[in-house]
């Protein structure tokens, strides 16, 4: 019921995952789901005193990346770089390291060290398969790291690589390499007498929360 309401009825998700806690409080996939919901609702602490609950009832740290999301998230940065590096991170199954990856390149940004933030990823971009599932999330990340810094033609490059890859529309590669191209994107389902109340058609970033905090 959790995985069924979170995406629409986040509050009802919660209230599952509380019984199910209630219930089985040792048992890692419940408290593991209680934590997922609170990152969903954005309750950093919460969300990452389960996640470390998660860690030390079943061993794993394939949450890792999320708990490294919610110290950055708490403001906690140094704390978040040290979790970061630590010997768990090494022993990470690809995807996560992704993942991983993708959050220490935005605690970067947050600290204003735009070129850092991209070389955190250059290594990874460059040697994951573009089949992986994180792979598009990837050369979204690079890209927009890039961007940041100011290399637009490598940005370029790396949201088209993005939009390939990105066959479930995770990600909004696909129009962010239209906007740095110029293609105006216009609503041809309004009129009019709509311009005021809706606008113009607007090309949105990736909620970047959401990526590096996943």
């Amino acid at each position: 019921m959790v995985a069924e309401l979170l995406d629409v009825e986040p509050e009802a998700a919660l209230a599952h995952a509380e019984t199910a806690v209630r219930r089985a409080g040792r048992v890692p996939a419940a408290r593991e789901s209680l934590g997922l919901v609170a990152y969903r609702l954005g309750d950093w602490a919460r969300a990452l005193g389960e996640f470390r609950t998660v860690r030390r009832l079943s061993g794993s740290s394939h949450l890792l990346p999320l708990m490294v999301d919610c110290e950055r998230a708490l403001g906690r940065h140094d704390k978040a770089l040290e979790l970061a590096q630590s010997d768990e991170a090494n022993n990470l199954a690809i995807d996560d390291r992704v993942e991983l990856a993708i959050v220490v390149s935005g605690i970067r940004r947050d600290l204003g060290q735009l070129d850092a933030a991209a070389a955190g990823l250059s290594d990874l971009v460059k040697r994951i398969n573009p089949n992986r599932p994180s792979a598009a999330r990837l050369f979204y990340a690079y890209a927009d790291a890039k961007l940041a810094a100011g290399d637009v033609e490598v940005a370029r490059d790396w949201f088209a690589r993005a939009a390939d890859a990105d066959h479930e529309l995770t990600t909004d590669a696909a129009e962010r390499l239209e906007e740095l191209d110029g293609v105006d994107v216009t609503d041809l389902l309004g009129d009019e007498e709509d311009d005021d109340e809706f606008g113009d058609a607007v090309v949105s970033d990736e909620n970047e929360n959401d990526d590096d905090q996943r």
